[in-house]
């Protein structure tokens, strides 16, 4: 549990830096077709961060509905990371591709599972 949210903090992290980096290269005038769009583009990028932040959180206390976000982050980190190797950029696929599977294969063991399927002694809901 603790290397599949260890793998979603740091995938929250690149997303934080990445929105960062795309906030700086939006105020210092980096041209941009419409600026709104890259605004938008920011806020989904800061909110992707924050969700996978949560996700990262929640796994850690036993939580079942992180599983879920868990999972489709790494597919789609799949989706991107895919591409991404194959057109020339393969330590950044790889740097995609390794942790995500680890952690698809991670959500699925059955040790995972039952800590997120806990009845009694579950932490209390929202």
């Amino acid at each position: 549990m603790v290397v599949i949210a260890a793998i979603v903090a740091l995938e929250a992290a690149a997303l934080l830096l990445a929105a960062g980096w795309y906030g700086w290269q939006l105020v210092t005038g980096a041209p941009v077709l419409s600026f709104w769009g890259a605004v938008f583009t920011l806020a989904l990028l800061l909110a992707l961060s924050t969700w996978l932040f949560a996700v990262a959180r929640f796994l850690l206390r036993g939580y079942r509905w992180p599983r879920a976000g868990a999972l489709v982050a790494q597919l789609l980190v799949l989706t991107i990371g895919f591409p991404t190797a194959a057109g020339g950029y393969a330590a950044a696929g790889a740097a995609m591709l390794v942790p995500a599977a680890a952690a698809i294969v991670l959500l699925f063991d059955k040790r995972v599972v039952a800590y997120t399927s806990r009845v009694g002694d579950a932490p209390p809901a929202l």
